[in-house]
């Protein structure tokens, strides 16, 4: 097992490395990739990861991003890895118009923390973006990132919802995801657009997510809520190789495919190995619920295989980077959430 990181530099290498399908995906795929929402928590690492994995095939493909970015260390990063950057409003109709055709698209644009403040641009981003981008890649390949949220709280013991089971999306933010899904789903039907549409359960990597979320509660000694009591998470490297494999799985209608990790957790047990790892008391509040938001990726893992990182490197990893201080986002998942209101 990995030992862990020494700093960013070094997470985000690996988090970029394109395993040998993903290279031998992307050398089969005809034409440029663009990355639509690159600025976000995911972007930078799987559009590193789309532009190593041309190189290593010897493609001369180019790797193309657009977004509002957080900050102008986060462009410029991505333009010195030769990742040709479009900065903009995707919501603004001309600028969409203005980006060049191009082959594939992924699309990863999307609004959830403070989505209960801002209902209408909730929808406008979640459920009105798609009609823009289906339409002006209308002859490409598009692969869209949805979330296991459009399912419904599913029993702890059931291994979790899967692609073919019926959507039941709690509150508003999930309804528009269910909203992005039928826009695409209707576009990609009526222009014979190839697509994938991936239901992400949680991703994770030492500076967010719902692994980081516990460790943090823990490492400070505060009480761990363990009301919603099961997750899904999968490495966010291994989320983002399955995803550009996916682009040789586009269909008409959309091919669905949940993408998390093979393990139903408990985050009771989870923070208690945290404690153990941080050498803190553990404490927690609430009792855990039957219910979860649960997805099984049988199907990815079919197509894709099991993830290469498993539970436990996760585990001890944000253990070590916590430990020594490390960089965080600051971006809480709100994981406990079973209303649906983020």
């Amino acid at each position: 097992m990995k030992s862990g990181f020494r700093n960013e530099k070094e997470l985000d290498q690996f988090l970029a490395t394109p395993n040998e399908q993903v290279i031998q995906t992307l050398a089969d795929l005809k034409g440029d990739l663009m990355i639509l929402g690159v600025g976000g928590k995911m972007g930078p690492s799987l559009a590193k990861m789309a532009k190593n994995a041309f190189a290593a095939a010897g493609e001369e493909k180019r790797v193309l991003g657009a977004s509002v970015f957080p900050s102008s260390d986060m462009k410029n990063d991505l333009q010195e890895h030769g990742i040709k950057i479009f900065e903009g409003d995707l919501l603004d109709k001309d600028f969409v118009y203005q980006l060049p055709d191009v082959e594939n698209v992924i699309y990863m644009a999307g609004m959830k923390f403070g989505s209960v403040e801002n209902l209408a641009m909730t929808w406008a981003v979640n459920s009105y973006l798609p009609t823009l981008i289906s339409e002006k890649y209308r002859k490409s390949r598009i692969v869209a990132f949805s979330t296991g949220c459009v399912y419904p709280l599913v029993s702890v013991k059931s291994g979790g919802s899967r692609e073919v089971d019926p959507v039941g999306p709690i509150g508003e933010y999930a309804q528009s995801c269910l909203g992005r899904e039928r826009m695409f789903e209707y576009f990609s039907k009526r222009n014979q657009t190839p697509m994938t549409i991936i239901r992400l359960n949680y991703s994770v990597e030492m500076r967010y997510g719902v692994l980081v979320d516990v460790a943090l509660k823990v490492l400070r000694e505060q009480p761990v809520d363990v009301t919603m009591g099961f997750a899904n998470v999968i490495w966010q490297g291994d989320a983002n190789a399955m995803v550009l494999q996916s682009l040789k799985r586009c269909q008409s209608p959309p091919k669905i495919l949940n993408v998390t990790g093979p393990e139903t957790i408990s985050l009771k047990r989870i923070a208690g190995q945290f404690a153990e790892l941080l050498n803190v008391d553990l404490q927690t509040v609430g009792e855990e619920e039957e219910t979860a938001l649960l997805n099984d990726a049988s199907q990815a893992f079919s197509l894709f295989g099991y993830p290469s990182v498993s539970l436990n490197e996760m585990i001890h990893w944000i253990a070590d980077w916590l430990k020594n201080k490390q960089t965080l986002y600051d971006k809480p998942t709100h994981y406990e959430t079973r209303n649906g209101q983020f």
